[in-house]
């Protein structure tokens, strides 16, 4: 009896993972629907982005998993819908990701820099934030993207 509930957990998965692997690994950019986010740094300089919104659970749990690749200037913005401290993970993600942890008023708190491919490793928040971006890793660093910068976007009530 055990062994047979393992196993349909087990073919659960699996055809899970499957269908997310189809669905997501060759849609094209121009298949998948975006929203202007921009980051503008201390020093004035702005850089845009094209973000997916994961904002339902389900979203926010498949995120960027299965992605083969991903334009530059892309993302996905995470909608946490609460101020509390998140921790995220790479479990099926394919590619490696900058994480941005952002407060209600769009401050980025904390960035993960180059999240590795398929780790499990927890990735803490270090604190509270509303939001999480997700980028191509070693995107922020070469953008020159910090700690300190400002998102705008509608979700941190920006009017800008």
């Amino acid at each position: 009896m055990k062994t047979s509930k393992i196993l349909m957990n087990a073919v659960f998965f699996f055809c899970v993972a499957l269908a997310g692997m189809f669905y997501f690994s060759d849609k094209a950019d121009g298949e998948i629907h975006t929203q202007k986010l921009v980051i503008v740094g201390k020093n004035g300089v702005k850089h845009d982005f094209q973000v997916e919104i994961a904002s339902t659970p389900q979203e926010q749990e498949m995120g960027l998993m299965f992605r083969t690749k991903m334009a530059p200037d892309h993302g996905m913005l995470f909608e946490m819908n609460q101020t509390a401290p998140v921790v995220f993970w790479m479990k099926n993600t394919l590619i490696p990701l900058d994480m941005l942890f952002v407060a209600p008023d769009g401050i980025i708190k904390h960035i993960h820099a180059n999240a590795v491919p398929k780790d499990l490793t927890a990735i803490p928040s270090d604190g509270p934030v509303s939001g999480v971006i997700e980028i191509n890793g070693g995107r922020a660093k070469a953008l020159g993207i910090a700690v300190g910068d400002r998102v705008l976007h509608p979700y941190f009530n920006d009017v800008k």
